[in-house]
């Protein structure tokens, strides 16, 4: 099978990527409906005493009230939001893959933006984490997890980008030479 032009490895994920993208547009919708009309939820709500979760680091349970579930749903929506970036801009470069352009100049812009938005949603999971183990009165020392995968996915987008830098640097070559 061909990676590259219509009917490809990369038409085919084209078609995922624009479902899963439906998919976040509708999560993240949503995740906003729940952080506006968590709060509107009366305090003894029924609907809310079902949920309890059990933090690793203290005895006993955590109630979701509505305003945690506001805040969960809102921070779902951030992450969702993060997702949506990186998704948009993975169609676009599978596009580009598809039309078999992929060198295209813009590309390496798009996979710049997508080392950012997975930088921003590991930093802002730091700080989620924090928050939440202030508020909560979880054990601060266990409160910090460094993941070296994502930092790691992180460097290796930023390297792609300049490998499709250079790639189309050569390509701009080729078009010169006659």
């Amino acid at each position: 099978m061909r990676a590259l032009g219509p009917g490809s490895v990369s038409s085919f994920l084209t078609v995922i990527l624009n479902v899963v993208y439906v998919v976040l547009w509708i999560g993240a919708g949503v995740s906003l409906l729940g952080a506006i009309a968590a709060p509107l939820v009366p305090g003894d709500a029924k609907a809310f005493s079902y949920f309890h979760f059990s933090l690793d680091a203290t005895p006993g349970t955590l109630s979701l009230t509505p305003p945690i579930a506001a805040a969960a749903c809102a921070a779902i929506g951030l992450y969702a939001a993060g997702l949506l970036v990186i998704v948009g801009r993975l169609r676009s470069i599978f596009k580009a893959l598809t039309a078999g352009d992929p060198f295209h100049p813009d590309n390496v812009r798009r996979l710049q933006i997508i080392g950012l938005a997975l930088a921003a949603l590991e930093v802002g999971r730091y700080l989620s984490d924090r928050l939440f183990h202030m508020l909560f009165g979880a054990n601060d020392a266990q409160w910090f997890s460094l993941n070296l995968t994502a930092w790691f996915s992180v460097l290796v987008v930023f390297v792609l980008a300049e490998v499709f830098r250079e790639g189309a640097r050569l390509r701009r070559e080729a078009e010169l030479t006659i």
